[in-house]
């Protein structure tokens, strides 16, 4: 089946074959058709397989039989969960919809709110977003969604992932209900199962690969050695085998500038990207590396959603992440579109378990592969048998904090305001109270000397 059978006009055609696209991907197949019949969908492929162009196309489409839009009005949102992500789906729609009358741009945090609002004055048909920069603009009047048409949550997993839940309900109570909903995502889990009763309505489900597998156009492969060679065997393997674009995977900010100044060292053109660098600066170091003037590009897992480079060929695991399922995204990165991919991961034997966790998710054991010469001393233990996966429980709602009790006059909890104990356990309260209850006369007091005996204290009347 190619694309003419799905319903799209020509100007979206066209648009397709400018790409080098004559047949859609299974996901693309199926949901395309879904979309436009208007029907909510809940799509789940894993990442490579043309996810973005499954719910962009048809909502080029139906937009462009639509009204126009009114000022500071949108008639579709795309939620993303990185800027990454957001600039890389915002690429995606100027591109399919360049030979149609519609109006886009993309908004998100770490750059000036300005210019966003002023693209907002006059209204667009299609807006994707980052939720906090969203309700920013919200907050100020910059974007009004009564003539919404469509919501997209992009990575619904990976929002949730990241804390955005409370921003994505804050949004979709601020939406009409009568709407289109649609989820696409690499993965489904409970989490989001249960987030979309609340959301979708009656909607079509679909699903072209298992939870958490991986493309089998990339080769995946293990190469264990201690943790202090792994810079000095990551700059080997690139200069072995004249690696051309590489990505490289760390878990934290700082070990990601700390291996992109090793490398440098080593002669290889390296760029960091992760949360701490400016918009500014990471857009310039993706656009280096997509030209060819980076070699290296090391990278936070924030990145691995939101990077779509065409033909990237090889994708290093520097470290493995905590979470397991991150794994599969940032492999994705490379053996997009049906193109070949090559996955390596570094691995020392302090990353054991991690490892079998990531094999689990997978169900599948990864190749093992020994580099002469950067033999581990602690050896990496032998992988185990792998366990069927067990359906995840969606998580419990939390129960409701009891309302605090309240205290009179300033007092605080317990009664411990000015951090003295209660009466009860305050021996300076007891003693108050023991001398209050003989009926010492007012201004007097007693004191002990050295043998125990109490004697009236003289200056307990000035004092």
């Amino acid at each position: 089946m190619g694309f003419n059978a799905l319903g799209l006009s020509k100007p979206i055609l066209t648009a397709i074959a400018a790409k080098g696209y004559d047949k859609p991907s299974p996901i693309q197949e199926k949901a395309i058709p879904a979309v436009l019949s208007g029907k909510d969908v809940m799509a789940a492929a894993q990442t490579g397989t043309g996810k973005t162009a499954g719910f962009t196309l048809p909502i080029l489409e139906l937009l462009a039989k639509g009204q126009r839009v009114h000022s500071n009005h949108v008639r579709a949102l795309v939620l993303t969960p990185t800027r990454e992500l957001a600039a890389q789906v915002s690429e995606s729609i100027a591109t399919y919809g360049q030979h149609l009358s519609l109006s886009s741009t993309v908004v998100f945090g770490g750059v000036k709110i300005n210019p966003q609002m002023m693209k907002l004055r006059k209204g667009v048909d299609i807006l994707v977003a980052t939720p906090g920069r969203l309700l920013d603009l919200h907050n100020q009047n910059a974007v009004k969604f009564s003539e919404l048409e469509i919501l997209v949550l992009d990575e619904a997993d990976r929002m949730l992932d990241m804390g955005f839940i409370r921003d994505i309900k804050k949004i979709i109570a601020l939406l009409p209900k009568q709407r289109q909903n649609l989820l696409f995502s690499a993965t489904f889990s409970p989490d989001i199962r249960a987030l979309a009763k609340d959301l979708v309505n009656q909607p079509v489900e679909i699903s072209v690969n298992p939870q958490n597998s991986t493309a089998k156009t990339v080769k995946q492969s293990v190469i264990p050695t201690d943790k202090k060679k792994k810079a000095k065997l990551l700059s080997f393997l690139i200069k072995e085998n004249n690696w051309q674009q590489v990505l490289v995977f760390c878990k934290t900010k700082h070990g990601a500038n700390r291996l992109t100044r090793d490398l440098e060292a080593q002669g290889l053109n390296a760029a960091a990207i992760h949360g701490n660098k400016s918009q500014g600066a990471r857009t310039k170091a993706l656009a280096n590396f997509k030209s060819g003037d980076v070699r290296v590009l090391v990278a936070t897992d924030i990145a691995a959603r939101g990077l779509d480079i065409d033909q990237l060929p090889q994708v290093v695991n520097f470290e493995l992440p905590n979470v397991s399922e991150d794994y599969v995204h940032r492999i994705g990165r490379t053996g997009r579109a049906g193109a070949d991919g090559f996955a390596v991961s570094l691995v020392c034997a302090d990353e054991h378990k991690l490892l079998q966790d990531i094999e689990y998710v997978i169900q599948q054991h990864i190749e093992r592969k020994i580099e002469t010469g950067f033999e581990p001393a602690n050896e990496l233990p032998p992988s185990r048998a792998i366990r069927p996966l067990k359906a995840k429980k969606p998580k419990k709602a939390k129960k409701p904090k009891q309302g605090k009790v309240e205290h009179k006059d300033g007092q605080r909890s317990a009664e411990n305001s000015r951090g003295h104990k209660p009466k009860s356990k305050n021996p300076r309260h007891q003693g108050q109270t023991a001398r209050q209850g003989k009926g010492k006369q007012k201004g007097s007091s007693t004191r002990k000397d050295n043998s125990g005996t109490s004697k009236q204290d003289p200056y307990s009347a000035t004092r």
